[in-house]
């Protein structure tokens, strides 16, 4: 029944001109704003052609999970860029991460993958792929 439709995801921030500049400038993905007032939105395109709606939330409560994933080529490089454009990873309990906030992780699943989050505390990742 929808296996044809455009599906679209979206999640909430606290403030809606930071994660413009965030999304913006900080990872450098293409967003677009929209409407006017309480009724403003960003909108990121994304390298696939998905798209992803953001909208601002006055009692925003961050998603504890990852809410995006940005597969990489190199992971090395990607946290690099990342910690020079000023974004700390995130280190979680349970997972084994090496001196950069890498987690090798293999058996099926990406080869590995970093965390961090948006200025709203959104979890975000970047993931290398098998």
């Amino acid at each position: 029944m929808l296996g044809h439709s455009q599906a679209f995801s979206g999640f909430s921030v606290d403030d809606l001109d930071v994660a413009r500049r965030f999304y913006g400038e900080t990872l450098g993905l293409d967003v677009e704003e929209s409407g006017q007032g309480d009724m403003r939105m960003l909108t990121l395109k994304l390298g696939s052609g998905a798209l992803v709606f953001v909208y601002p939330k006055e009692n925003h409560t961050p998603a504890t999970f990852t809410i995006l994933n940005f597969p990489v080529d190199d992971i090395e490089t990607a946290v690099g860029e990342l910690e020079r454009r000023g974004v700390a990873l995130e280190r979680y309990s349970g997972f084994d991460h090496d001196e950069k906030g890498i987690v090798r992780v293999g058996n099926g699943g990406p080869a590995a993958i970093a965390w961090f989050t948006d200025p709203a505390g959104n979890v975000l990742s970047v993931l290398q792929e098998n």
